[in-house]
């Protein structure tokens, strides 16, 4: 046997050992790791989760093309958030949450192509062509779930929170009772796995409808769309088992 493998089995004997001394709180599940959320767009939307997710414990950066005016929200929120331009978000961000209007979806995916290269992102957008323009008929022909990947290309994109009012996204977070469902898509397993926890973070209960080409199911006009339903309600108004 030679020396470094007897080293190896030493390791990790030792690291078991330390675990089991240490006890639970030493091995703490990854979903219970605070992580850091990079905010593109602090609207109604951005400004509204970026507060319930400070309260859940996550790090917020909110940024915008004028960060010194998110400094008032950034105070009230405490010392987990801070404020910048959109690239330092999607530079700080672990998750990057892009919430700006449709049309600027193209100018961010070519800007910061490079710092969101990889990143899981959170698309909440909706394209509405009297502000969008003719991009946003496209994006609804096709839906938003194969236009978004189009404008924010390499990402590990997951459309959520694109189908609740920003009232009801600050009203009916953590409800007594059932919480309301948002519906997700997405093509990254992972990707989808953050955007659940990060929804039950926010308060609310995700509903995985399927793939990015499924997401066009909740877009605008859709009858789902901005209704609150509890997971079971919206599972069968989607059809989903």
């Amino acid at each position: 046997m030679s020396r470094a493998f007897f080293l190896r089995g030493f390791v990790a004997l030792a690291a078991v050992a330390l675990a089991a001394f240490a006890g639970p709180a030493a091995a703490a599940p990854a979903d219970s790791v605070p992580l850091k959320i990079g905010i593109i767009g602090a609207g109604q939307i951005g400004g509204t989760l970026a507060k319930l997710w400070v309260a859940a414990g996550h790090e917020v950066l909110i940024s915008s093309r004028h960060p010194e005016e998110l400094r008032p929200l950034a105070q009230s929120l405490g010392p987990k958030a801070k404020v910048g331009t959109p690239r330092e978000a999607a530079l700080f961000g672990d998750v990057v949450l892009v919430s700006i209007p449709y049309g600027a979806l193209p100018q961010v995916g070519r800007d910061l192509k490079t710092e969101l290269a990889g990143k899981i992102v959170l698309d909440t957008g909706n394209p509405y062509p009297q502000r969008d323009g003719d991009m946003a008929l496209e994006a609804r022909r096709v839906g938003t779930g194969v236009a978004s990947p189009r404008y924010l290309p390499g990402v590990r994109l997951v459309r959520a929170f694109n189908a609740i009012n920003s009232g009801d996204l600050a009203s009916d977070a953590h409800r007594s009772g059932q919480p309301i469902a948002i519906p997700l898509a997405g093509d990254d397993p992972e990707a989808l796995a953050v955007a659940q926890r990060l929804v039950r973070d926010a308060g609310f209960e995700p509903v995985v409808v399927g793939s990015l080409a499924r997401a066009r199911e909740f877009d605008v006009g859709t009858p789902v769309y901005t209704r609150l339903m509890t997971a079971p309600q919206l599972r069968r108004a989607l059809g989903l088992k």
